[in-house]
């Protein structure tokens, strides 16, 4: 298909927009090491994490997901992909000391800590526009597709695909008949997550808006996360 047909989709461009457009951490996403940051519910934000430095992420209520998508910071077209780890580690679940690798199956990610029971899902999409529509909605919804695509453009990126994210503490098990549960997370308030960056990466994360099914929380309530980048000495 040409580039220049009507429908080509641009992957870069929200289907709307919240306040994570205007909010990035700083103009290019680099961060102040040490200091801990907000993103906020239904919002997403970037940061620029170097080689050998460490990203922290806090559950700080315990009831919320946390896309999470990482990219190589001189080549956006190579990025943390689920189908490439699934492959990489035979297992569907990251845990504690594996790599986590590109989709040129490179390492991107040590995984090196993480507090929680180990819950986390590799299999479901960012939910997006489309997603809320199968649900019902009709008006624009908070999505993280579009929580990811304001995030890179909010430090003067573009998204160029929509990896599957990594879905941090979402508790959406498969059953024996092949069915997909969806499940409050098992995770308590203060449980973290960490990950040290095997080459220079833009990471992002989305403090996920899902509202309508209980995977944040029973009450549906999506709320705030928390993180920040150490230095490899730490």
């Amino acid at each position: 298909m040409s580039l220049h047909s009507p429908h080509f989709e641009d992957q870069g461009k929200p289907d709307g927009q919240n306040s994570t457009l205007d909010n990035p951490i700083s103009a290019d996403g680099a961060p102040e090491v040490g200091k801990v940051y907000n993103v906020p519910a239904r919002q997403g934000r970037a940061v620029r994490l170097a080689k050998g430095q460490t990203i922290t992420i806090i559950n700080t209520h315990g009831t919320q997901v946390c896309d999470f998508w990482a990219f190589n910071a001189f080549d956006l077209r190579e990025y943390l992909s689920m189908e490439h780890l699934h492959g990489y580690l035979s297992h569907i679940t990251p845990k504690v000391n594996d790599t986590l690798v590109s989709n040129r199956r490179r390492p991107l990610l040590t995984f090196e800590f993480d507090d929680s029971p180990g819950v986390h899902d590799t299999v479901i999409a960012a939910c997006d526009l489309y997603r809320y529509r199968l649900l019902g909605v009709t008006e624009y919804h908070d999505n993280c597709t579009d929580n990811l695509r304001m995030a890179m453009l909010a430090i003067g990126l573009r998204a160029s695909e929509i990896p599957s994210p990594l879905n941090l503490w979402m508790n959406t098990p498969v059953r024996a008949d092949g069915s997909i549960a969806w499940l409050p997370t098992v995770s308590k308030a203060g449980d973290r997550v960490e990950f040290r960056a095997k080459m220079d990466l833009v990471v992002v994360m989305s403090a996920c808006p899902q509202d309508m099914v209980p995977i944040n929380g029973e009450n549906n309530m999506p709320v705030e996360l928390h993180f920040r980048v150490d230095q490899p000495n730490k």
